[in-house]
């Protein structure tokens, strides 16, 4: 485990220019693959799924490289294996062996996560779950999807289109996610508002424990009331409880017809009344609602995420909202929405500047990929500091000021140091997306946004981590929303199920 906050060493990488934890600790009474350990996995998977630079036809680093790092190469681990089974079986030899051999083990889904929680701290082994993409089965009478682990969230929704059912769950990274990461990181995305969080739409999981035992309950059942929901625990635990080989989902039916508006509004003060009035008229038929300010708008338009809007209708804009409706008739859907459109241009104090509605397929996409668009604009903008949290919806703007003003009185604000601080989200569940765009990742501006974001989290009794999880990033921030009870019962629910402590090590606990 790591060290205290107070206590851990820092290190600092030239090469990538950041400050981390040490993981020194970590992985104390872990050992690395060897030779030996090679020989044995040779006898459970052929070579074309084993990657190692300790073979004797070793595996060129480079070939590596994708999964020791993640995507905003932020995180760099050091292992020389991967290996890549293709059954639940293969995992649960592979993990039995590593337990026994106290080797740490990594699972890794498409390696999206913005935590580092999918990647190692030091060298321990990859299991990479990205040969595990069989769809096992669909019934299109109760919706329920039955898939491996390794399935692609893109690949399943395509899927269920001929079906008429869709992915109750919808992120930016669909096209490389996978549904067992997804799964393992409680992944929240753009439709939480309309389908809810995965803790209710998962009905079953299949997991190998970390002593190689499966855990069988890919139930697929919608009601299930016999004692403890275990699965419910390896939601959200990020592969420190067990490694989640296959997915039982409830599919939702697809929507019959799709809309959605882009609003301009002058001030920030108007995105509650606008969010309870949306409710109120759209009802049933509102799958999202999402906020993104000003400045990160204009760096989508900037780096070419979707279609701008024309000029005239984001003068005087303060920040957007995208609303989405998903209805069953397209007529009853339109009315509602232009009948919301116009209460809200007619009144004496409007609510929005301008609204923007798709008429088409393309202008439908096109909305969707400004906002789908935001991480990607903001990586390419700078190195971004991400902070994913929860905290009441009249706070967001706050958040963003204070952040601001802090690096504004520690002389950061500006572009060779901190370019932009801004904010976007989920607004139906209080998700706010902070980020702080710089033009180097530096230990000074590290010290000053924590734990200065974390303190200013825990002041609105938020949540550290809305749905990207802990990962690396955020073990020595737990206790800013779990109470020390709560943190010593996860450590014996971890000793418990891992007492070798193999399970992606050094993530989600002090």
């Amino acid at each position: 485990m790591f060290l205290s906050r107070q206590l851990a060493r820092r290190v600092y990488s030239r090469s990538h220019r950041r400050w981390a934890h040490s993981p020194v600790a970590a992985l104390s009474g872990l050992n690395t693959v060897t030779e030996e350990d090679l020989a044995h996995f040779s006898k459970i998977l052929p070579s074309s799924a084993i990657l190692s630079t300790l073979t004797p036809s070793a595996t060129p680093p480079a070939e590596l490289e994708p999964f020791n790092n993640d995507w905003m190469n932020k995180y760099h681990g050091r292992s020389t294996t991967v290996l890549k089974p293709r059954t639940t079986q293969e995992v649960s030899e592979i993990v039995k062996w590593c337990n026994q051999r106290r080797i740490g083990i990594v699972p890794q889904g498409g390696n999206t996560g913005l935590v580092g929680g999918s990647v190692p701290v030091r060298d321990e082994l990859i299991l990479s779950l990205a040969n595990m993409s069989k769809i096992r089965s669909f019934d299109d009478v109760s919706g329920i999807l039955v898939a491996d682990a390794g399935c692609i969230l893109q690949s399943l929704s395509d899927f269920l289109v001929s079906h008429h059912h869709i992915v109750p769950l919808d992120l930016g990274a669909k096209g490389s996610c996978q549904i067992g990461g997804n799964v393992s990181t409680n992944a929240g995305g753009l439709r939480l508002l309309r389908y809810g969080s995965l803790h209710g739409t998962v009905l079953g999981l299949e997991v190998v424990l970390p002593d190689g035992t499966i855990l069988d309950q890919l139930t697929s059942l919608r009601k299930d009331n016999t004692g403890y929901d275990l699965k419910q625990l390896f939601i959200g635990a990020e592969g420190t409880l067990g490694v989640v080989t296959g997915v039982s989902i409830l599919a939702a039916p697809a929507p019959q017809a799709s809309n959605n508006v882009m609003l301009a509004l002058p001030k920030f003060e108007n995105v509650l009344p606008l969010f309870k009035e949306t409710k109120r008229q759209l009802s049933e038929i509102l799958s999202a609602f999402e906020f993104m300010d000003r400045t990160v708008y204009d760096l989508a338009v900037k780096h070419g995420q979707g279609r701008a809007l024309d000029p005239a209708d984001v003068e005087g804009a303060d920040c957007f909202v995208l609303v989405e409706t998903s209805g069953g008739k397209r007529e009853h859907d339109e009315e509602k929405l232009n009948s919301l459109l116009e209460s809200l241009m007619e009144a004496d104090e409007p609510l929005i500047n301008t609204g923007v509605l798709a008429t088409s397929p393309a202008q439908f996409s096109a909305l969707w990929a400004i906002r789908e668009g935001l991480t990607e604009a903001v990586s390419k903008e700078g190195k971004a500091y991400k902070y994913d949290i929860s905290v009441p919806l009249h706070k967001f703007k706050e958040v963003v000021d204070r952040t601001k003003e802090q690096l504004r009185q520690k002389g950061l604000l500006h572009d060779d140091a901190v370019k932009h601080v801004v904010g976007y989200g989920h607004v139906g569940d209080g998700n706010l997306h902070l980020n702080v765009v710089a033009a180097a990742y530096t230990p000074e501006i590290e010290a000053a946004l924590e734990p200065f974001v974390y303190e200013l989290v825990a002041s609105y009794k938020g949540s550290i981590s809305a749905e990207h999880g802990i990962g690396v990033m955020k073990t020595h921030a737990l206790q800013y929303s779990k109470s020390p009870t709560s943190i010593e019962w996860m450590k014996k629910i971890k000793a418990l199920f891992d007492p070798n402590g193999i399970m992606n090590p050094g993530k989600v606990l002090p």
